[in-house]
């Protein structure tokens, strides 16, 4: 393999899909030659045009539905779906056959990803692709569009980066990097708000250590498509040089864009009861891609005070097939300010309520709207991340306070949301004695993550400045206790520290002090959490009780190890080692006190296997 002569950086992303370059020959300290690729993609039968990004969305055309000429590509590859620009807009007149959120679905740990259960609710005769496979549609489309343009320096060839959401586990990480393999792609996986830093760092051409000063606090928050994330940033001195630090991540809360555009068409939809025409399911479901693009359009710095909004009619009786209205700049801007971003104290929190039954097969959305009540909670979580650094604030100051604000993502495209977060976040400091959180001019919100991405590549070349951080959780294994059987009573279960807060991707941790049984030769559970906010604990600590705020249970897997020689059910006396990955996952190894055999468990999905 020759060595690569860019750094790519790929924004796998909810609502778009991006991909930027460095030129690692014409590049040089804070001197980057960096470029957004454009993505040729169908946005009309038999037309193609290059644009920066790939819309995320896939569409299973019926065979009659558009001629194999006309859904062909530059570079001739032929699939049964179709991508992008023209999937999208396919898509708002027959939801059933689209695809979208697809990223949302790969980290969802209640469905089998690789089970065709897309689109959730189609019928049979539309047949349906699963989330992984979606996901290796999207990059191999980027492969192959990179590979049509640049035919010298194909994509695999190239060092680089693919982007997922901070709040993503080790499984999920691990589908992500698979789907990339698949698609034949051999990847770094970086975190999307660290992305987002990486840009502005870069957009500033070395400017930001004016910015900022030792002792700082960056609150990235990144709201897309379909997530939020909260990440914090230090700002520390080593050596008379400002060092980067991620600090810690928020959980992964299904909350964006998406919630936005079909909180919007409802609002379009009682405009309708109100003048006497009710919508069906089907029809909301076209009314909300519908309300998307007039979203962006109305808040992406446009003159236009109303979008009009067309809905599908399912019958005949309408003039022209289809229902007629508007969404205007006003309800869009007071809709999604007041519901989405509502004024809140930084005592507030999410709110939980009771839930049905039998619920909607579907993503697991945060329940809550309110982006402003998960940012609360967030930092009032961390509020004793930054103790280690001067001036923290002091014990018992009820949340964390960050000086300066990076936004990231589309949704904060709109001016009036960003306005009204800082005017949120300044006044929980203000009431607490602090000078107000400045912001971040960033790139692009579209395409910062991707620009960051390929940013990074440069810098693990050896250019630029790195972001510091390892492992955003420390990660524990359970332990079954040792006792004697007792009717109707379960052994209590302690949590053992595998690996810290912060361990290094790449490295491994200390083996465990203390010994454990490891039961070999027949079916075992092994049960796995995490935690954002136990910085301290390390290595073979074990926790005997512990808050659902402190450790959130992860996906157990299932596996049979083999006995090698031994009896099966029979328990050895190993210790335990673990070692970050380079793509983030974590892999978990037995070593026994006496022998040279090994046994692994890694965090992943792979049909709960572990070897």
């Amino acid at each position: 393999m020759t060595a690569p002569s860019y750094a790519i950086g790929i924004d796998l992303g909810t609502t778009h899909c991006a991909l930027a370059q460095v030129d690692l020959a014409r590049s040089e300290g804070d001197e980057v030659a960096l470029e957004v690729a454009p993505l040729p993609q169908l946005i009309a039968p038999g037309e193609v045009q290059a644009r920066p990004l790939l819309p995320s969305f896939l569409y299973l055309p019926h065979p009659e539905e558009i001629s194999p000429a006309d859904r062909g590509l530059p570079w001739g590859a032929e699939h049964p779906w179709l991508l992008g620009e023209l999937a999208r807009e396919r898509g708002a007149h027959t939801p059933i056959r689209l695809v979208s959120s697809a990223k949302s679905w790969l980290c969802h740990p209640g469905v089998d990803r690789r089970a065709p259960i897309l689109p959730p609710e189609a019928p049979p005769e539309v047949g349906g692709i699963s989330p992984l496979e979606a996901s290796v549609a999207y990059l191999t489309h980027l492969r192959e569009a990179w590979d049509h343009t640049h035919p010298e320096a194909p994509l695999q060839e190239q060092l680089l980066t693919l982007t997922v959401p901070a709040s993503f586990d080790p499984a999920a990480r691990e589908l992500t990097a698979e789907a990339a393999d698949l698609a034949g792609l051999r990847v770094t996986l970086l975190e999307e708000p660290q992305a987002a830093l990486y840009s502005w760092l870069q957009a500033t051409g070395g400017g930001w250590r004016r910015q900022v000063r030792p002792g700082d606090l960056i609150l990235v928050v990144d709201v897309g498509g379909g997530t939020a994330d909260f990440s914090l940033i230090a700002v520390a001195e080593e050596e008379g040089v400002l060092q980067l630090h991620r600090l810690a991540v928020g959980d992964h809360i299904l909350l964006g864009g998406d919630n936005m555009d079909l909180a919007l068409a409802h609002v379009v939809a009682s405009k309708l009861a109100a003048e006497g025409t009710t919508l069906d399911p089907w029809q909301l479901r076209a009314l909300t891609h519908g309300c998307r693009s007039a979203k962006e359009r109305l808040l992406g710095g446009g003159a236009e005070e109303a979008i009009p909004v067309v809905v599908p009619s399912r019958g005949a009786k309408l003039i022209g097939g289809s229902l007629r209205t508007e969404l205007t700049r006003q309800e869009v801007a007071e809709f999604l300010i007041e519901g989405f971003f509502p004024g809140v104290e930084v005592s507030a929190r999410p709110a939980a309520r009771t839930r049905v039954g039998l619920t909607q097969f579907g993503l697991p959305y945060a329940q809550d709207p309110a982006v402003t009540r998960h940012l609360a909670a967030f930092l009032g979580r961390q509020e004793r991340a930054a103790t280690h650094l001067p001036g923290s604030a002091p014990e018992g100051a009820g949340f964390l306070r960050p000086t300066a604000v990076l936004f990231n993502g589309g949704v904060f495209k709109a001016p009036a949301l960003v306005a009204r977060t800082l005017e949120v976040l300044n006044g929980w400091l203000a009431a607490a004695g602090e000078p107000p959180a400045r912001a971040l001019q960033g790139a692009d919100l579209d395409l910062a993550v991707s620009r960051g991405a390929a940013y990074a590549g440069y810098v693990r070349q050896g250019g630029g400045v790195r972001i510091r951080g390892g492992t955003a959780r420390a990660y524990y294994v359970g332990v079954e206790s040792a006792m004697p059987a007792v009717p109707g009573f379960e052994p209590p279960l302690q949590a053992v520290c595998v690996a810290p807060f912060g361990l290094e991707e790449g490295s491994a941790g200390a083996p465990s002090p203390q010994q454990f049984g490891l039961v070999v030769g027949q079916p075992v559970r092994f049960r796995f959490f995490g935690s954002t906010v136990r910085r301290q604990d390390r290595v073979g600590d074990v926790l005997e009780a512990w808050s659902p705020e402190e450790l959130q249970e992860l996906g157990e897997i299932e596996a049979t190890l083999p006995p090698e020689g031994r009896h099966p059910g029979e328990a050895v006396a190993v210790r335990l080692r673990t070692t970050a990955t380079e793509i983030g996952t974590l892999r978990l190894e037995a070593q026994p006190l006496v022998g040279e055999e090994r046994w692994r468990v890694e965090f992943d999905v792979r049909g709960g296997e572990g070897g």
